[in-house]
């Protein structure tokens, strides 16, 4: 007989915990600031840890009723490629993720939604960031007029999700908010795992 599976013990885990000595701003940019910490650990030795603040951001999963979603391609610099990726943006200063999700949406794409679930959170690279990412499922999609930021240059295209899915395994789509995203989908479209 199989054992009910349990929540993973996350958070809380004063044997393992680290605490902050002292701490300096190394670098202030206009959304990223990189910190350099010094922390006592378990065993009372300490150590340094260095990790970029992040204000969080959001991930849009735009589902049409053919079963078919929303890509974005944008050239990403820091690796020199255009990639295809879900809509997403970063959260401004006192918005609701929600508010991000949908405002990001219209914006990157033109689309708006009439129906949004909240799929889960994620933390994309708590080596070195504090960065979370809150994923959406937008359905009952209309096409509407996008208004990218000025530096933005988006292309949208439709794909099946199956089509999505062979892109992941193949290693076409790197882009971990969108592997991410899709697994999820596959997920939620095979009404394993209803939101």
């Amino acid at each position: 007989m199989n054992k009910p599976l349990s929540r993973a013990p996350q958070g809380a885990c004063p044997h393992l915990q680290e605490t902050r000595i002292s701490g300096e701003t190394v670098f202030q940019g206009n959304f990223l600031q990189v910190e350099r910490h010094i922390v006592r650990l378990p065993d009372g030795n300490t150590a340094s840890r260095e990790f970029i603040r992040h204000p969080g951001a959001v991930v849009i999963l735009p589902l049409f009723d053919d079963g078919s979603v929303l890509l974005e391609r944008q050239f990403r610099y820091p690796i020199e490629q255009a990639v295809l990726e879900f809509p997403a943006g970063k959260i401004d200063p006192g918005e609701a993720t929600l508010a991000c999700a949908k405002r990001e949406l219209q914006e990157e794409t033109g689309y708006t939604a009439t129906n949004w679930q909240f799929v889960c959170r994620v933390h994309n690279a708590l080596g070195y960031s504090d960065e979370f990412l809150d994923i959406f499922l937008a359905r009952g999609l209309t096409a509407g007029e996008s208004r990218p930021d000025e530096e933005e240059f988006i292309e949208t295209l439709r794909v099946s999700a199956e089509d999505l899915l062979v892109w992941v395994r193949r290693g076409d789509v790197t882009d971990v908010k969108t592997v991410v995203g899709a697994l999820w989908l596959e997920k939620i479209l095979a009404g394993a795992w209803p939101l």
